[in-house]
């Protein structure tokens, strides 16, 4: 944690009233696409969240629709921050936020390892069994209950979506990411017709969600609801997928990417790392289930059959490095430093590899 350097004095006058406490500190634990400040009083400490950027593209919902979909899933088993306070005063912190108690757990980041107490082979078989039933239980909810607060869009609205976000980059950055286009292409050729609609999280992978527990893994909350929709979700299986590497997966080779950003040395060194040990490292170790695996237990909690899979994990890719895209249009178009074209390379490989066989199920 860093000090805030946000003037907070309205802030706390405003939560002190409407959580009937004192505020006895504000921190601030990121400043990215989103504000997040940690706020402390003598009985409970609490989250802010209040966007900074990219609030207006079509893959993120309004705040006041976040708020909504957190509070409808307030009402349900599943394990979700309780919404608190919805402010849309921009006078009080620069523009809306919401306000939810801190829950207990450590999330998971992109590339990094579990938690030191979880590094044997039961933690990281009851995480990945964890992972796939939450996710199955999000998918059980009635999504006429999140009719009017999420957006309903196919995997083919999806994918067109993406390509529209490269169109965007393209005209701003002059950069034609024309490999990554072909998949979105091919995906729409090969779109599956007539999909299931459920509740989607919309970006659902171990860096969303709270796991607590002393030596074996409980998830205590899915948090970052900013991209659920009422979509297919064979989707979102695909997406938790693409995270989820096997032992004899293929490692492909970055030459390319090293010859075309060589002023991107440490960013691309960082990548080669990533390269070597997986999206999620602890995926390959001892005890973590295959991806395989993973698909038969969701297919059991949910009697659903993952037909169509090589769509829907290159979707995954696509569907990720078409944010990353997007990043570096608003990086580029705002004059700030971007290294995102290196993840975007690496992620069109991998989504090439599904493609081509090269990295079956």
């Amino acid at each position: 944690m860093t000090e805030t350097t946000h003037d907070t004095d309205a802030l706390e006058s405003v939560l002190a009233a409407e959580l009937d406490a004192d505020v006895t500190g504000v921190e601030t634990l990121s400043d990215g696409l989103n504000l997040v400040l940690a706020v402390s009083t003598p009985a409970q400490e609490y989250v802010v969240r209040r966007p900074n950027k990219l609030r207006d593209r079509a893959y993120i919902n309004a705040l006041h629709d976040e708020y909504g979909v957190m509070e409808r899933l307030h009402d349900t088993p599943l394990p979700t921050p309780e919404p608190v306070l919805y402010c849309d005063d921009p006078s009080i912190l620069d523009g809306a936020f919401f306000v939810i108690p801190r829950v207990p757990g450590e999330v998971v980041p992109l590339g990094s390892d579990l938690p030191e107490r979880f590094r044997h082979p039961a933690a990281r078989r009851q995480l990945a069994h964890t992972l796939v039933d939450t996710l199955a239980d999000v998918h059980a909810l009635d999504p006429e209950q999140f009719e009017g607060v999420c957006d309903s869009r196919t995997p083919r609205e999806q994918v067109q979506n993406g390509l529209d976000r490269l169109d965007e980059a393209t005209a701003v950055t002059g950069r034609e990411f024309a490999r990554l286009r072909a998949l979105g292409e091919w995906l729409i050729g090969n779109a599956p017709e007539d999909p299931e609609t459920t509740l989607v999280h919309g970006d659902f992978r171990p860096g969303n969600i709270l796991f607590a527990g002393e030596e074996t893994p409980e998830i205590t909350s899915v948090l970052d609801w900013e991209a659920a929709l009422l979509g297919d979700p064979l989707v979102e299986l695909g997406y938790l997928l693409l995270r989820w590497g096997d032992a004899d997966d293929p490692t492909p080779s970055l030459d390319g990417i090293v010859e075309r950003y060589p002023e991107h040395e440490q960013t691309v060194a960082h990548l080669r790392e990533q390269n070597e040990r997986g999206l999620a490292p602890f995926t390959t170790d001892p005890g973590s289930p295959t991806r395989r695996e993973l698909v038969d237990r969701y297919e059991e909690r949910t009697g659903r059959t993952f037909e169509h899979e090589r769509f829907y994990r290159v979707q995954a890719a696509f569907s990720l490095a078409s944010v990353w895209v997007d990043l570096h249009r608003y990086r580029v178009e705002h004059d700030e430093d971007s290294d995102f074209e290196p993840f975007i390379d690496h992620m069109t490989l991998l989504a090439e590899g599904v493609v081509d066989g090269e990295r079956p199920l």
